[in-house]
C-alpha cells in the first residue's frame, strides 16, 4: 500500500519539500533547511502542514462527562470555544495519547490526536464510549490543518481575514472564522513555543487557502518540514509522544502533572497516578546538557555512578547552540538540576549535567 498524502502533497512538491514516509503518510522533511526553518519560526513565522493529525467528534448528551472520564485533566472546568491539553491514560497510568479537546458546548467536543496514534486512539475511544449516551466519529480523513506559527504569525493571517484575531485568546478557538473567504476552525494553539494559530478547514479549499496565506506572508513565511518542527518542540521543552510519552511512562514521569487534576473527578488511570503521587516517583524527565563531546540521540543509554539509570528521550545539537542538550528519562535521584550523569555514545561515556527542561522562554501570546 503507498503512502498517504495529505491535501497540501502538491503545494509540497512545488515549494521544493524534500519528502519521506512519516508514520505513513508522504511529508516534507525539510525545505529549505531544518536549521534555516527553525530560525525562521523563532524569528518571523513558519507554515505547517499538520494535516496528518487525528480529529474525533463527541457528540451527545454525555460527551463532558465521557471526555472527563477519557482524560486526565479537568474538562468539566472548561468553557465554552476552550482548547485544553490533556492525556488519555490507559488503566496502568501509562499514556495512550497526548490530545487536545476543543469544547463546542457540553453536547459537542473535538479531539484532536497523534498521527501515528490514529487507529489506536479511536478504538479505545469506541471501547470506552459504549457505557456513555454519545456518538463518537473519525473525521481525520476529511480535515486539512495548517498550523502559522511565530512572532508575525498573527500580522500575516489578520491580512486575510475579517476576525480580530486579538479575540482568540491563547488555547480558544473559533469555529466559524472566515479566512480568505473560507469557513475555518481556527485555534490559538501551537507545538514551536511561539504564539500562533492552528487552522482547520475541508480538502476541497485548502490548497487555494494555502497558497493565499503563503502569498500574504511574503518574505516573512516559511514552509516548515517536520525536521524542524521536531527541534522547535524539543527547544521549547514540549513532549513528542513515542519520546516523553508512552503507553508505559505516565504524565507525572514525563513532568507534566500539571495537565492532571488528580482531585477532579474520577478518570481512567487516576487511581495509579494518586499512588505515584502518594509514594513518590521512581523516575521523571530531566533536560541536561553534555559537557563532553557528541550529540546525544532518542535511545542512548545513561548512566551516573558506573550503573544504568534510564535512558535519552529526545536529543539535539540545536540550530545555534553550542551544546549539544537533551531530555532523560531517569532514576529519579538523579534528575535534579546540577547532577552529573553520563551518556553512552558510540560505546563511550560522555559526561553530562542535569539542567531545566525549560530550554526556551515561550512566546505564548495570553
Amino acid at each position: 500500500m503507498g503512502l498517504k498524502k495529505t491535501s497540501l502533497n502538491e503545494v509540497h512538491k512545488k515549494l521544493g519539500g524534500k519528502l519521506v514516509d512519516f508514520t505513513g503518510w508522504e511529508l516534507p522533511i525539510q525545505f529549505e533547511g531544518i536549521k534555516e526553518e527553525h530560525f525562521a519560526v523563532r524569528e518571523k513565522a513558519g507554515l505547517f502542514d499538520v494535516s496528518h493529525m487525528g480529529e474525533f467528534t463527541i457528540d451527545g448528551s454525555d460527551a463532558l462527562k465521557f471526555v472527563d472520564y477519557i482524560v486526565a485533566n479537568d474538562a468539566s472546568a472548561m468553557n465554552e470555544n476552550q482548547v485544553m491539553y490533556t492525556f488519555m491514560c490507559n488503566e496502568k497510568g501509562g499514556v495512550v495519547d497526548d490530545l487536545l479537546v476543543y469544547k463546542y458546548t457540553n453536547e459537542k467536543i473535538l479531539l484532536v490526536v497523534n498521527a501515528a496514534n490514529i487507529e489506536k486512539d479511536y478504538n479505545w475511544v469506541v471501547k470506552q464510549a459504549k457505557a456513555f449516551d454519545v456518538v463518537t466519529e473519525n473525521i481525520s480523513d476529511n480535515v486539512t490543518q495548517i498550523a502559522i506559527q511565530g512572532p508575525k504569525a498573527q500580522e500575516i493571517l489578520q491580512k486575510i481575514t475579517d476576525t480580530d484575531l486579538n479575540e482568540i485568546k491563547f488555547f480558544t478557538f473559533n469555529s466559524k472564522v472566515l479566512v480568505a473567504g473560507v469557513e475555518c476552525i481556527v485555534s490559538r494553539t501551537g507545538y514551536t513555543g511561539e504564539d500562533g494559530f492552528e487552522v482547520y478547514l475541508g480538502h476541497e479549499s485548502a490548497v487555494a487557502l494555502a497558497e493565499v496565506i503563503i502569498e500574504a506572508g511574503g518574505e516573512d513565511l516559511s514552509p516548515i518540514g517536520l525536521g524542524a518542527r521536531d527541534t522547535l518542540r524539543f527547544e521549547a521543552g514540549l513532549p513528542l509522544y513515542g519520546n516523553e510519552l508512552g503507553d508505559n511512562i505516565t504524565p507525572l514521569e514525563s513532568g507534566l502533572g500539571f495537565f492532571v487534576k488528580l482531585e477532579a473527578g474520577d478518570f481512567i488511570g487516576k487511581d495509579v497516578l494518586v499512588a505515584q503521587k502518594r509514594d513518590g516517583l521512581t523516575r521523571r524527565t530531566a533536560g541536561f546538557k553534555l559537557t563532553g563531546k557528541g550529540i546525544a540521540r532518542g535511545g542512548y543509554k545513561v548512566f551516573a555512578e558506573g550503573k544504568e539509570i534510564g535512558y535519552v528521550t529526545t536529543g539535539y545539537k540545536l540550530p545555534g547552540q553550542k551544546e549539544s542538550i537533551g531530555i532523560a528519562l531517569i532514576n529519579i535521584e538523579y534528575a535534579k538540576i546540577g547532577k552529573n550523569i553520563q551518556v553512552e555514545i558510540r560505546n563511550k561515556l560522555v559526561d553530562a549535567e542535569v539542567i531545566s527542561k525549560k530550554f526556551l522562554e515561550k512566546k505564548y501570546k495570553k
